[in-house]
């Protein structure tokens, strides 16, 4: 490509300002980091409405362009449908693409074809999770293959993803990056009293509510019997879902369930006052509620599984099953010295492996190899392009 000015288009997300996930928050962090650093960066923002209007438009937030896509359509539906739209306005523009999950990836063929550079960050392992159907594990198991070998060049968040990836492609394909944390040194109590909780006297749980994620284990093993303690359970809770229901009515008195919390610094402040965090994902990769957990120096209470014991390595007590998992809860409760230990190894490991700048740098630097972007030409921008 050779710009003098380095072009990146991320794909894959609802948009930006995050407001949904941790795909949306790590686009809009290497958004403002490329921005400041000189690139032009354009995000696909997702927008569904009754009537398509203005099919496709461009605003720009804080020094990057935001591409807003309509979709007349809702669900998986308007989720193909904007992925398609979005594959094929890339293919108009001279940018590297970045695609953030595989799920759509039965439309990159096209944008390869082309001519443009594709990085696609392939998340966990999505057709092995138990909560799809046989059809739809079928279709992650495809579009994983797809994106796979249509992608330049292939990003892991954790090195068991790197090592599935390679049953894939070469392993020089692949390039293992983890997701980011951002260090949490103190924090307002009001968000924790406002739910009656007391500083250090509560475990909490941030994920969706799903078998993977071992919530109702959680559950049952807090719930076993009094414990002068509070397990907060953040998450959305549907009607009529049967796993939903049944978490909900193997909990004690002691179990709260505060419903999603979107506010970044209240969720910042109730993982900060925990006792420990509680982690059940059982696949997937370097997960971000845990490295935000580990950043927030959180002792954790974590599935034993390869992804959890890389990632939360000696800040974690491990369980395999329900009875493991009331023992953690004892232990920490008890312990203070475990606690401690496993605070001190959270944000050493967070300030080690998951710091932001280490891990948008390290993605600056491969998107800057896969465009063939001049470094140097970078540099000599003027300032209005580098953002100052």
């Amino acid at each position: 490509m050779n710009q003098a000015r380095p072009s990146l288009l991320i794909l894959g997300t609802r948009g930006i300002p995050a407001s949904h996930g941790g795909f949306e928050t790590f686009a809009e962090k290497l958004a403002l980091f490329l921005a400041k650093h000189g690139w032009h960066v354009g995000v696909y923002c997702q927008e569904e409405v009754e009537t398509v209007t203005e099919e496709i438009r461009s605003t720009t937030w804080q020094g990057v362009e935001l591409i807003h896509v309509q979709v007349a359509s809702t669900g998986p539906r308007a989720t193909l449908e904007f992925d398609w739209k979005c594959v094929k306005h890339a293919a108009t523009r001279p940018s590297v693409s970045l695609v953030l999950g595989y799920n759509g990836a039965i439309f990159l063929p096209y944008l390869k074809a082309k001519g443009r550079k594709i990085m696609t960050n392939m998340d966990g392992i999505e057709w092995k999770r138990a909560k799809w159907s046989l059809p739809i594990k079928a279709w992650f198991w495809l579009n994983e293959w797809i994106a796979a070998w249509s992608s330049d060049r292939l990003v892991a968040d954790h090195p068991a993803i790197a090592d599935h990836l390679a049953t894939r492609r070469p392993r020089t394909s692949t390039v293992m990056i983890p997701y980011g944390g951002v260090p949490v040194r103190s924090a307002p109590t009001a968000p924790v009293e406002a739910l009656g909780l007391q500083p250090g006297r509560y475990f909490i749980s941030i994920a969706r509510i799903e078998p993977d994620n071992s919530i109702l284990t959680l559950v049952k093993a807090f719930s076993r019997k009094k414990r002068d303690a509070k397990l907060v359970v953040l998450g959305t809770f549907v009607d009529g879902n049967a796993y939903h229901q049944e978490i909900l009515a193997s909990a004690s008195d002691e179990v709260i369930f505060p419903g999603a919390i979107y506010d970044e610094k209240a969720v910042q402040a109730l993982r900060f006052h925990a006792r420990a965090y509680v982690h059940g994902h059982t696949v997937g990769g370097t997960n971000p509620s845990l490295v935000e957990s580990l950043a927030a120096g959180n002792c954790v209470i974590a599935h034993d599984n390869k992804y959890n014991r890389w990632t939360a390595g000696e800040a974690a007590v491990f369980f395999s099953d329900e009875t493991s998992c009331e023992a953690g809860f004892e232990r920490l409760l008890q312990d203070d010295v475990v606690v401690r230990r496993g605070e001190a190894a959270a944000r050493l490991r967070a300030e080690t492996d998951f710091t932001w700048d280490k891990v948008l740098g390290t993605y600056e630097d491969e998107l800057l190899a896969l465009g063939g972007f001049d470094r140097a030409a970078l540099k000599s921008l003027p300032k209005a392009l580098a953002g100052e």
